[in-house]
This record gives structure tokens, C-alpha cells and sequence, in this order.
């Protein structure tokens, strides 16, 4: 079997599976380190470039496409009919739902607000709110909206769970604008869709309570960004935000110095925990293919 992957480390793993031959591409190179047309298995790299995708048309062998992330819309639509398609789902669940955790608690205690405090040397006193007693939406209910829960229930917080379609404690999205205004957090972890495009918008935004806070570690095109804008410029609501629209964000861009936001640059997922966890994927997905076992994580339409 032929395997491309990005980096050494990811190649030593799944040579370490016998019948397996490894060859290293970035996704940036215009000079790839073989023949496309031999490779069977692709692993493209962490971050998509522009030719990690275009160089799949290249690929007549190809038989598997194993992403290292869960979301799927940047390869979907490159993906040759016979070619399997599998995402990283549950690798990330952790390191995401910890950055979810932490984002809710660094906006409910300001953590931002005196760390400028602390530049300045002020000693800036004052109550602030809490995670406690509060109650979390959490919009996209699957693994990593359960590891999400699983670290907020300690904090004695009340949970509402909404996912596409209802199952038992999870309510359906189409009934979001009943349960909004109950939500002091609320939390986006959807898959990219056409479905989820745009699914925050005025109208949304304008359900949620006053003073509650979004939290988006899902992709930045699920927020209309406008809307977003127009809500915290006015002080309404606040927002912790891993994505956004435009990504990555450009300099000068008014996300940047609206009140109430914390921006990170879509870091969630980044932690040596999530790379340990997507050698063993790899290296376990590799290791069925070349015993004929089916691969798991196979995507079906569009996640």
C-alpha cells in the first residue's frame, strides 16, 4: 500500500504497519515526492493548502482520504466518486471541548479585561460573573458537544443539548428560537453545512438574553458576522470566538477591537493531545485497510 502523509512523524507511525510505503508530502510543494497516480491512501496535511486538494485530481489510485480534522467541507467537494472520505472524529473532542471550557470562564471572569489591567499596572477590583448556576446551549450536540458537557458539569451548570435532529435530552434545531432566551452561554459545535451557513443571524442573535455570551469553536460561516458585530458593538451580547468570517482574520478588521469579544486564531484542536491521538488514528485506520477491515469515520453526504 502507498500512503502519502505530511510530516515524518506520520509516516514512521504507519510504516511501522507491514506492506505499508510511505512518502512525505507537505500539501505546498509543486514538486510532489512520486507519482500521484500511484498513491492508494492520502493523509493531507493538518491546515488544507490550495494544493493539497488540487493535487487529489492527480490521484488515480487513490482509493482512501484520511483527514487529520473533523470537519470535512474543504475536501468534500474535491473528492472523486469511488474515494472514500474519512474525518478525524472524536481525535479532538478533548483539546476543543477544553478550549470551549476555557474561553466560557476567561469571558465570565474577564480574565481579558485584567490582563490589560495588569499591562497597565492597575489594580482594576471589581465583581465579576461566574460559570456557576449558569445554563449552557450547546448547539451541534455530538462528541465533542458530550466532552463539552462532561467538563462543564462540574461547574454546576444546567445543559441544553440541541442537535439536528431530537433524541432523548437533545432538542432539534428547529426549535431554537423557543429555547434561546434561556441560554446564558451558548455554545456553536456544528459541522459546516449548508444547513449551518448563516444559522446565527440577526434573528438568532436577537433570542439570546441580554449580556449572554456566544461561543464559537464550530467555523466562523455559521455566524453572520455583521449581526455579530451589531450586537456586541452595542454591548447586548459577548463573544469568545476560535473562527470567524473572514478567516484568518485580517488586520484592521472591526472583530478585533469590538467590546466584549476574545478572539483566539483557530486553535482548538492545536495541542500536542490532538497529534498524539491522530498518529494512533492514522496508524489504526492504515492498519485496518491493509488487513481488510473497513475504516472507520467514513463520511456520508456532507459530515
Amino acid at each position: 500500500m502507498r500512503i502519502w502523509v505530511p510530516d515524518r512523524e506520520l509516516a514512521d507511525a504507519v510504516e511501522g504497519v507491514e506492506g505499508v510505503h510511505a512518502r512525505i508530502y507537505d500539501g505546498r510543494s509543486d514538486e510532489p515526492p512520486g507519482d500521484p497516480a500511484e498513491v492508494d491512501v492520502y493523509v493531507p496535511p493538518f491546515v488544507a493548502t490550495p494544493r493539497s486538494r488540487e493535487i487529489v485530481a492527480e490521484m488515480s489510485s487513490l482509493q482512501v482520504i484520511l483527514l487529520q480534522v473533523a470537519g470535512v467541507d474543504t475536501f468534500l467537494p474535491v473528492v472523486p466518486e469511488g474515494v472514500i472520505l474519512c474525518n478525524a472524529r472524536g481525535v479532538h473532542d478533548a483539546s476543543t471541548a477544553e478550549w470551549v471550557v476555557g474561553g466560557i470562564i476567561a469571558a465570565q471572569r474577564e480574565f481579558p479585561g485584567f490582563r490589560d489591567a495588569q499591562r497597565e499596572g492597575r489594580w482594576d477590583w471589581h465583581m465579576t460573573d461566574a460559570l456557576t448556576d449558569r445554563t449552557v446551549m450547546i448547539v451541534g450536540y455530538g462528541s465533542v458537544g458530550e466532552a463539552i458537557e462532561r467538563r462543564l458539569t462540574p461547574f454546576e451548570t444546567r445543559i441544553i443539548r440541541v442537535a439536528r435532529s431530537a433524541r432523548d435530552g437533545v432538542h432539534p434545531v428547529s426549535v431554537l428560537p423557543e429555547i434561546l432566551p434561556e441560554a446564558d452561554v451558548v455554545v456553536l459545535i456544528v459541522p459546516s453545512t449548508a444547513e449551518t451557513t448563516g444559522l446565527v443571524d440577526k434573528a438568532f442573535l436577537a433570542r439570546m438574553k441580554d449580556g449572554a455570551l456566544l461561543v464559537n469553536a464550530a467555523r466562523g460561516t455559521v455566524v453572520d458576522t455583521g449581526a455579530l458585530l451589531d450586537e456586541v458593538t452595542g454591548g447586548r451580547l459577548r463573544a469568545v470566538l476560535d473562527v470567524t468570517d473572514p478567516e484568518p482574520l485580517p488586520a484592521g478588521h472591526p472583530l478585533w477591537t469590538a467590546p466584549g469579544v476574545f478572539i483566539t486564531p483557530h486553535v482548538g484542536g492545536s495541542t500536542p493531545a490532538s497529534r498524539r491521538r491522530i498518529v494512533a488514528l492514522v496508524t489504526d485506520q492504515v492498519t485496518r485497510l491493509v488487513t481488510g477491515e473497513p475504516p472507520i469515520n467514513v463520511i456520508r453526504g456532507d459530515y
